[in-house]
């Protein structure tokens, strides 16, 4: 019994003594993950616009630009801007570089998702808005996107779930993000147990994420 407690404690100093480095990685991963969402739903949101455009232009462009971010992996998508703008004499900073990668490529996903949103909106709303002499700025922000935004909830909330386990990806580019804080303690003390307790965390995460985004989806199934 005696060496059990023994073993208990040490394990629990052994975390205590992690938990520093866990939370300079936590907040590494929050403060990207945040940043990430302010950037690319609003540009997730433009993207949708330009997709929808009926200028040739705009709507190419934007086309463009969805395949091109859908099409690649997001990893490589960091890589590039860190280690391959550099060759075209841009450097970009760990941070903003992980900033960037993660806004384009998300944004295009966002895109994609309140695109099909504002394509699922009756096409007689627009027509009752004109009616009600509504400008086209009012008609989208006051009567389209809140119906669209209801539609699009569910895969966004995916979407939301998805960039919290992503974040990992900036391990590659030598930010102190969670991952590498375990790899770092697992790689030092020849232990898995930083890599579980780092497990653990993202399960956390993804938990109080997924609890908070159902009580959302909950509060917009009343206007179904």
């Amino acid at each position: 019994m005696e060496n059990i407690m023994a073993e208990i404690n040490t394990l629990l100093n052994y975390i205590l003594t992690l938990l520093p480095q866990i939370f300079e990685g936590l907040k590494v991963t929050i403060e990207l993950f945040i940043l990430t969402l302010i950037l690319s739903i609003p540009l997730g949101i433009i993207v949708a616009l330009g997709r929808l455009s009926k200028i040739k232009v705009i709507n190419k462009l934007t086309s463009f630009y969805v395949l091109i971010m859908r099409g690649t992996p997001l990893l490589l998508q960091i890589v590039f801007i860190f280690f391959g703008l550099p060759n075209l004499n841009i450097v970009i900073d760990r941070f903003p570089a992980a900033i960037i990668a993660f806004t384009l490529n998300y944004g295009a996903y966002f895109g994609e998702i309140f695109r099909a949103g504002i394509s699922s909106v009756d096409v007689g709303q627009n027509e009752a808005a004109q009616v009600l002499g509504l400008s086209k700025t009012d008609t989208f922000f006051r009567i389209i996107l809140p119906q669209a935004f209801k539609t699009v909830l569910p895969p966004v909330a995916n979407e939301i779930v998805t960039l919290v386990k992503d974040t990992a990806l900036v391990y590659v580019i030598g930010l102190d993000e969670l991952l590498r804080v375990g790899k770092i303690a697992c790689n030092r003390d020849s232990s898995l147990l930083p890599l579980l307790i780092i497990g653990l965390v993202y399960l956390i995460l993804i938990g109080i994420f997924t609890k908070l985004l159902d009580k959302l989806e909950k509060k917009y199934q009343y206007y179904s």
